[in-house]
């Protein structure tokens, strides 16, 4: 299990480093231990968008909304986020596919 957690921490980590090299893309995630499941905006462009441009490419993400964590969205000024989750047979190939759809 321990290997397991440590590959998916990897990919997750990887992915946030890489989701703030790209322009207007803000990581939303928060915690001192952050797992497999990675939040992020685009400034601009609405999450839901994000995700059926994703989906149109065959790539799986799916759209966390302010009621489902009211206290801390509404906190933070958030309405919606686009959610990334990563897991040990995730591939660096497979972030980068996403990294670069969302990089277009």
């Amino acid at each position: 299990m321990a290997h397991i957690r440590d590959r998916v921490y990897a990919l997750a980590g990887l992915l946030r480093a890489r989701l703030v090299a790209i322009p207007g893309c803000q990581v939303r995630d928060q915690g001192t231990e952050q797992c497999g499941i990675v939040t992020f905006t685009v400034d601009g462009v609405p999450a839901d968008e994000i995700k059926d441009r994703l989906a149109g490419r065959s790539i799986n993400v799916s759209v966390s909304r302010a009621p489902s964590t009211l206290l801390d969205m509404t906190d933070r000024g958030l309405a919606s986020v686009v959610r990334a989750s990563v897991h040990y047979y995730n591939t660096e190939e497979e972030m980068d596919r996403l990294l670069e759809e969302l990089a277009e």
